[in-house]
């Protein structure tokens, strides 16, 4: 294995409310809950994860010209990251109020900022960083038409620069809107396309995990589908290698998992290791996120 080049990751940048509900939700009337503020965003959260295993990253984002946004940067650079962050004046910078359960989280979001991100800025944040190996998508830049130009100049970028690619799928909902055959001819050969498994069922339908991933195969060069406890499963267009499951912890909060396996994922793969070996540090890193409320590794992340 070589030792870890740069990874760039293109995406967006918000500010997350949490809500760890004590139980059910109560439509109309009042929950108890454990609420914190703290830095989220698919992209920020999987360049903190990268950092966190102590390899070089660059997050290209975008935020408002408020305190919140930089805040965000600022814990960021605390953490290790090296932030290409365009600031958008009169523009707020991203929230998502998270409302979590031991095994579910849903969001309410405000993309703000992330969708002024500009194809312009990913150019330039691209060309100031010429020790790169990997460029990492977090397809809510796709998903987004305000920001889609620059998520594409983003992938196209990375190609030509010699760099491999990798796109997160992001969310089951709004891929569902956009539909599977627009999103698969945006992502079409990039090296890794990430998914779990509802967004895996939009994208290929009601098939079992490896046939799904098979089939996504034809567009992308390989392909994970994540099943959270149950494992993943990897397939390239020569083989499939599926994966044990993750460790089994008691789950706190789900919020951040999926970004923090992407980063144990690029991390282990972009250093040379063989797909088995880069899954099972891709779920010890997911298995890590779960144990703990919040989407960013904790400071004894660095340390395992």
């Amino acid at each position: 294995m070589t030792g870890p080049g740069r990874i760039v990751v293109v995406g967006d940048l918000i500010t997350d409310v949490i809500a760890v509900l004590a139980g059910a939700l109560a439509t109309g009337s009042d929950t108890p809950a454990a609420i914190r503020v703290t830095g989220g965003g698919q992209a920020a959260n999987t360049a903190a994860w990268i950092a966190a295993q102590h390899a070089p990253v660059t997050l290209v984002g975008a935020i408002g010209d408020d305190s919140a946004g930089r805040d965000r940067v600022a814990e960021l650079e605390r953490a290790g990251v090296d932030c290409a962050v365009e600031v958008h004046p009169q523009t707020s910078t991203g929230t998502v109020i998270v409302l979590a359960t031991a095994d579910e989280r849903t969001m309410v979001t405000e993309r703000g900022a992330n969708l002024r991100l500009t194809a312009g800025h990913v150019d330039r944040a691209l060309a100031a960083v010429p020790d790169a190996v990997h460029l990492h998508l977090s397809a809510y830049c796709l998903l987004d038409a305000a920001s889609r130009p620059a998520g594409l100049r983003a992938l196209a970028a990375a190609r030509e620069r010699g760099l491999t690619t990798s796109v997160d799928a992001a969310s089951a909902a709004p891929l569902r809107r956009i539909g599977a055959a627009a999103f698969l001819s945006w992502v079409r050969d990039v090296d890794l396309l990430l998914v779990n498994a509802d967004e895996a069922g939009v994208l290929a339908g009601g098939l079992d995990p490896a046939a799904q991933a098979r089939a996504l195969s034809a567009a992308a060069r390989r392909v994970v589908v994540k099943r959270g406890g149950a494992g993943a499963i990897w397939v390239d267009r020569r083989a499939t290698i599926g994966v044990t499951p993750s460790l089994r912890v008691a789950v706190v909060d789900v919020t951040g998992a999926g970004d923090a396996f992407a980063a144990g994922l690029l991390t282990a793969w972009t250093t040379g290791a063989k797909p088995r070996a880069a899954l099972a540090r891709a779920a010890d890193l997911g298995a890590l996120a779960v144990s703990t409320v919040g989407a960013r590794p904790t400071p004894e992340a660095a340390t395992r």
